[in-house]
């Protein structure tokens, strides 16, 4: 036994009689050439925009000519008359909005004038144009009255004809400009998101690709999904962001566009001295003191990289052991392993374990209880809430995509944002980060309910 004992102590005095001992664990394999990439996958940040009834009406009274005149001739005499119409009434039938007023017209005599009643019909279909504009195809205008007289003047020069021509030439002229309020969505989504990451600040990059508009609702008023295509990313450092001259895509009339909130996938290509940093915030001046049995050892200068799919966590361990009659300085690096997955938002290494270098290295220095505490430890030190620096990503998405232009309101609101996913590269990290959303559009706005 104490021949056994004398071996054990001998065997321990020789790995530490020195003042330094080598890494235990294999070098660190070549770095793997190239940048970090985002590599993004488009998404679609889907608006539900609406004009309700009385902003159509209001356009169309507006557009529509109130007034008119014109010429006949009855039995060689020529005659000159008038019209005017009533504001409009504007309902909604089969996918199609129908415009009626009233007309009165005034026909000149010899001697004095006569007045006619005459009834405006419309029946139009509204379409949202490349250009962005409500314009309206499909028109059929009619002209009626139920007083004999006029139908009689219009057998014989066509007062209906002329009054409807009239009529329908400034309806097909008709336009409602949506570009102004989604150009200004348009500039905000496209102006980069200032992230801090680490010491520097990245850029959350939401590039837009194109618009796309679904199918016309017609529901006392005018309703449409848009889907503006975006590439979103996250550079670092900041990239040069959207033009000055960067226009809105032409629109595109799509089938289908899923309706309801949308969820944006940004990709995260972050380098590993970002959880580096984050790790090192839990050391205490620098170091870590892990071990009751030894307790002027510490750990010190983390460091992570990825090694065969695995993150490898290398840390130096220094520091003086006095105990089994040994007088010596431990001043090395020790090796720990694992899989990055994301908790809850965090980023973490929960398998961490040292090496088998590593862990034969403390066993034989009779530590492996504190083996598992630097274990421990190290776990609890190493995570990187993504969650928490995304909350520029919520502002971009809410407040700065809620605003009142003159035309109408646009609003945006965060319902999630969450960490789906991460991946190790050879010099870089990629995560994944969902936001789901919702965003609106009315015309005119809609005022707030008044206070109680």
């Amino acid at each position: 036994m104490h021949l056994a004992r004398a071996a054990a102590l001998v065997g321990l005095s020789l790995m530490i009689a020195c003042t330094r001992f080598g890494a235990v664990y294999p070098s660190r394999p070549g770095a793997s050439p190239g940048v970090p990439a985002a590599d993004p996958v488009p998404s679609r940040i889907v608006a539900h925009v609406s004009m309700s009834a009385a902003a159509l009406r209001a356009s169309l009274d507006e557009v529509i000519p109130k007034t008119g005149t014109g010429d006949f001739t009855v039995l060689k005499s020529q005659r000159h008359y008038t019209w005017d119409r009533s504001p409009l009434e504007l309902s909604f039938s089969q996918g199609r909005i129908v415009i009626d007023a009233r007309i009165h017209t005034n026909v000149a005599l010899p001697v004095g004038s006569l007045d006619f009643p005459m009834d405006l019909h419309v029946l139009a279909e509204p379409v949202v144009t490349p250009e962005y504009k409500v314009s309206m195809q499909s028109t059929d205008v009619k002209i009626t009255s139920t007083d004999r007289r006029l139908i009689v003047a219009d057998h014989v020069a066509g007062v209906f004809e002329t009054v409807g021509a009239q009529v329908n030439a400034k309806l097909k002229d008709f336009s409602y400009d949506l570009r102004p309020t989604l150009e200004e969505a348009y500039a905000r989504i496209a102006k980069p998101i200032e992230l801090p990451i680490g010491e520097t600040k990245g850029c959350a990059e939401l590039r837009v690709l194109g618009v796309e508009a679904g199918p016309t609702i017609l529901a006392n008023g005018i309703e449409k999904d848009l889907a503006i295509i975006v590439a979103p990313s996250v550079t670092l450092p900041c990239g040069g962001g959207v033009t000055a001259d960067a226009k809105l895509p032409p629109l595109a009339n799509v089938p289908l566009v899923a309706s309801g909130p949308f969820t944006v996938t940004i990709p995260i290509a972050a380098r590993y001295e970002e959880l580096t940093r984050a790790m090192s915030m839990a050391f205490t001046d620098g170091k870590l003191h892990f071990s009751t049995e030894f307790p002027e050892l510490y750990l010190e200068n983390p460091e992570l990289y990825e090694s065969q799919g695995q993150l490898v966590l290398k840390l130096h361990i220094a520091g003086p052991v006095h105990k089994f009659g040994i007088d010596t300085v431990l001043d090395g690096d020790l090796f720990l392993s694992g899989h990055i997955a994301v908790v809850d938002n965090e980023l973490r290494i929960p398998d961490l374990e040292p090496t088998i270098e590593t862990s034969n290295f403390l066993l034989s220095l009779k530590a492996m209880a504190d083996g598992a505490k630097i274990r421990d430890q190290a776990r609890a030190a190493l995570r990187l809430d993504i969650g928490e620096r995304l909350h520029a990503v919520r502002a971009k998405l809410s407040s700065d995509l809620t605003f009142a232009a003159p035309q109408g309101c646009f609003k945006g609101d965060v319902d999630k944002i969450e960490v789906t996913g991460a991946y190790p590269h050879g010099s870089y990290a990629r995560v994944y980060v969902a936001v789901t959303a919702r965003a609106s559009a009315t015309m005119p706005c809609v005022a707030p309910p008044p206070a109680e």
